[in-house]
């Protein structure tokens, strides 16, 4: 992410808080994520890079307690979290097997009653 990329978003944050307080009346969502994925294409860069960001935040990772075999770290800001998410290449491969077959199988309609 470039410095204008950065800037842009935070400025963005700001404008979206500054909405929400001047506009009571517009549903929200009761918490927020803001995701990071890490741009490298192999494991060991992935980790470290979130291995990185895990030490500058203070939080831990999460890896072994994750349903998906995701390697992540996050820190929350009351409802609001940023997380840090590398998918590993067995966890990617795992995702096409299982999308492999998406829409080719097609269930019987429910009879009609």
């Amino acid at each position: 992410m470039t410095h204008t990329d950065r800037t842009a978003l935070i400025n963005g944050l700001l404008h979206l808080a500054t909405f929400l307080e001047t506009h009571p009346e517009v549903p929200v969502s009761s918490h927020v994520v803001v995701h990071h994925f890490p741009e490298h294409d192999n494991d060991a860069d992935m980790r470290a890079e979130i291995d990185q960001i895990a030490a500058q935040t203070g939080s831990r990772i999460e890896f072994e307690d994750s349903p998906y075999g995701h390697y992540a770290t996050s820190v929350c800001f009351g409802p609001v979290e940023y997380r840090a998410v590398a998918v590993l290449t067995a966890a990617r491969a795992r995702h096409a097997a299982e999308s492999s077959y998406r829409g080719c199988i097609q269930s019987d309609p429910a009879p009609a009653v």
